[in-house]
This record gives structure tokens, C-alpha cells and sequence, in this order.
């Protein structure tokens, strides 16, 4: 397990930056009285969360691989973290959902129907919480790849070092 311990420590990390971003939409009223504003703003939560992948890749580098990660075990690193995350997700939802904003669906689902941008019906169905669990376990695989896969060119390095500290070309 030790081998992945950077890994299981950034994707905590993630969950948790995850949920106090929520905490953050909360606060700034785009779960209630700026819901309207919701859909443009959570999409800034972009920035963290590339921001989580680019440390943890460093930290992989620095203190697993000696400070030389190649592009495969850069890549390797930002999936497990993905894994992890996605496995998560459905707690992280939860405790968003129930704990940090339990008002957040009934204020999507008026907001959609008072804007006529969806029927009552189609709210009820996309705003709960089975249906974000279920957008959390695809988007978030989604996304996590796509992160890890830009992420770990910038994070690799031209020489490699084995576990024994091997400088290798």
C-alpha cells in the first residue's frame, strides 16, 4: 500500500477541495438566490481540481520516483488518484447533496421550471441525487483522464530513476 500512498493522500485531497468548493457555491448564494449564475461559475472548478492533479503528479516525482516520473507513470499515478476519486464520488455527492446544501435540488428544479428551460417532470429527473451519483461516476472517470493525461506531460521529466534511485535515459 505504500507504493500508493502519494496517490490515496491526493485523491482525499481532491475530495475534500471538492467539497469545500461546494461549501464555497453555497456561500456565494449559487445554490439559492444566484442559482442562475450556478451552471457559468461551478465550471471554474476546473482550476482546483487541475491544480490537486498537477501537485500530486509532483509529489509522485519528487518523493516516489526521486525527481524523475516519465510520462507512463505520471499518467499510471493521475489514474489511480482518478480511480480513487471515482469511488468516492458518491460520498462526496452525498455529503454535498444532504450535508453542505440540502436545498440545492428544489432550487435547480424551480429555477429550470420557472425559466421554462425544462417541464417539472424532466427537473425531478435530473436534479436528485441518484442522477448526480450517476453523473458523478461517468464525468468524474471523464475528466480525471483527460487531467491525467495533460497534466503528466508537464509533470514528466527527459531522465527516469527506478525505485533504487537508478538514473536511467
Amino acid at each position: 500500500m505504500n507504493k500508493y500512498r502519494v496517490e490515496v493522500k491526493w485523491a482525499i485531497i481532491f475530495v475534500l477541495v471538492t467539497l469545500f468548493w461546494m461549501f464555497l457555491e453555497k456561500l456565494a448564494g449559487l445554490h439559492g438566490e444566484r442559482i442562475d449564475k450556478h451552471a457559468t461559475f461551478t465550471n471554474l472548478f476546473a482550476i482546483p481540481a487541475i491544480a490537486v492533479y498537477v501537485f500530486a503528479l509532483l509529489d509522485k516525482r519528487r518523493n516516489f520516483y526521486k525527481g524523475a516520473m516519465t510520462y507512463k507513470q505520471g499518467f499510471l499515478c493521475g489514474l489511480i488518484i482518478t480511480a480513487i476519486a471515482t469511488v468516492l464520488s458518491p460520498l462526496t455527492q452525498y455529503i454535498s447533496s444532504a450535508v453542505i446544501t440540502s436545498d440545492f435540488f428544489s432550487n435547480a428544479i424551480r429555477h429550470v421550471v420557472d425559466t421554462g428551460k425544462m417541464d417539472q417532470a424532466a427537473a425531478e429527473e435530473y436534479f436528485n441525487l441518484k442522477s448526480y451519483i450517476l453523473q458523478g461516476l461517468i464525468g468524474t472517470p471523464i475528466m480525471g483522464i483527460i487531467t491525467t493525461a495533460i497534466v503528466a506531460i508537464f509533470t514528466r521529466t527527459k531522465e527516469t530513476t527506478d525505485r533504487t534511485g537508478e538514473v536511467t535515459r
